[in-house]
């Protein structure tokens, strides 16, 4: 075996997002022990700065030493028993993965199914909880990655308070792109994931629980189906100032690459953060929309930092994605399910969210295109681009 050295990509697919040299370098900085005084120290300002982005209070707010997947599963599997009944809002490929994760834990999922590309509707959802009086709990992706879908947090919390149900929520692609509120909202659970609008390495996800939701944890009567999940065992490693219990080998060097990427976040304020992602959304849109492309989402449920753009009658999409990536070094997402060959997923997240890469995406889909007998003027959408980006 010889070393391996990648290829330097452009990221604007749906995750991975670009990290920034800062992060590598702190992450290749000495390691210690993962009950080290120090090493303790910057766990504390972890969570302090991951209750300020979640925008939440909650004690136990810390990022699980594995990817947003394993995020749900702690969700999931420490609030879910036999037995229990579910509501699980589906509109995409995640919220699938929720329902998928309520039968595993022994519960039963009543779906409400909304069309790909669209929000979830309330109505639908209150219908569901009147009809079905033994959910305890309401699961729902707040930013539906494969679709690139905004779903109404808000409102979908408040029937479930108002129904008596602890809520669930998927903030992998939301947080740090849009506004997350989680406590305004009254989220009881949430996960994210290290590698979207946080702009850091795959392989953490951050997770914040109320105190409703630790008091379901207490009061089970069956021991949670994961050991390495189980919150009753990390809380003592995570929430244990001053005094945390050996639960497991915490990834150290991630974690400094992860505390690096909350430092840079808020050096440059969560406000200018959201604004930026909006700005060259807004920006990628008009470049795109100059050269004829439509979106799968309608503008006022669309997420910035996930666009889905409709692939042109007669083009090969994954001719497209294969053109970018091996002439410009850009990588953009193919669609999932029955979306596939029919979108491509451009992401705009973290350090990815910036002019230069909107302009480098639209230069290199309209050679892409030009290529491919649908014709395109890369030069009139990049200036379509800045000039709305300068609006």
């Amino acid at each position: 075996m010889q070393s391996f050295l990648p290829p330097h990509r452009t990221l604007m697919g749906p995750g991975p997002s670009d990290v920034s040299d800062r992060i590598l370098q702190a992450m290749a900085r000495p390691t210690i022990g993962h009950l080290d005084p120090e090493f303790q120290r910057m766990m504390e300002e972890i969570k302090t700065g991951l209750k300020a982005l979640f925008q939440t209070e909650n004690r136990l707010t810390f990022p699980v030493s594995a990817p947003g997947s394993a995020g749900m599963e702690t969700c999931f599997h420490n609030l879910v028993e036999e037995g229990d009944t579910v509501l699980v809002v589906r509109n995409g490929v995640f919220g699938d993965r929720m329902r998928e994760n309520v039968v595993r834990a022994g519960g039963t999922a009543v779906l409400v199914d909304a069309e790909w590309g669209t929000a979830p509707d309330l109505a639908l959802i209150e219908a569901a909880l009147k009809a079905n009086a033994e959910i305890s709990i309401v699961a729902f992706v707040h930013a539906e990655t494969s679709t690139g879908v905004l779903a109404d947090a808000a409102g979908i919390c408040a029937l479930a308070q108002k129904h008596d149900c602890l809520t669930i929520m998927d903030a992998v692609t939301s947080l740090g792109g849009v506004p997350v509120l989680v406590d305004e909202w009254a989220v009881d659970a949430v996960y994210s994931g290290s590698q979207k609008c946080l702009s850091c390495t795959p392989g953490l996800s951050p997770v914040s629980f109320s105190e409703k939701a630790l008091d379901r944890v207490r009061a089970r009567k069956t021991p949670v189906r994961s050991w390495f999940l189980d919150l009753t065992l990390v809380m003592n490693y995570w929430d244990g100032e001053g005094g945390r219990s050996y639960h497991h080998t915490a990834p150290v060097n991630a974690l400094y690459g992860f505390h690096e990427a909350l430092v840079m976040i808020f050096e440059e304020g969560l406000d200018a953060s959201l604004e930026r992602h909006a700005k060259t959304h807004t920006a990628l849109a008009a470049g795109l929309q100059s050269m004829g492309l439509s979106f799968l989402v309608d503008a006022d449920v669309r997420l910035p930092q996930l666009n889905t753009v409709v692939v042109p009658e007669g083009v090969d999409e994954a001719s497209i994605r294969s053109h970018l990536l091996s002439a410009y070094d850009l990588e953009i997402g193919a669609g999932l399910g029955p979306l596939a060959g029919k979108v491509w997923r451009i992401g705009l997240m973290g350090s990815s969210a910036k002019m230069a890469n909107v302009e480098l995406c639209l230069t290199a889909l309209a050679d892409a295109f030009n290529r491919n007998q649908y014709k395109a003027d890369g030069k009139a959408a990049v200036a379509a681009a800045q000039a709305a980006f300068a609006a």
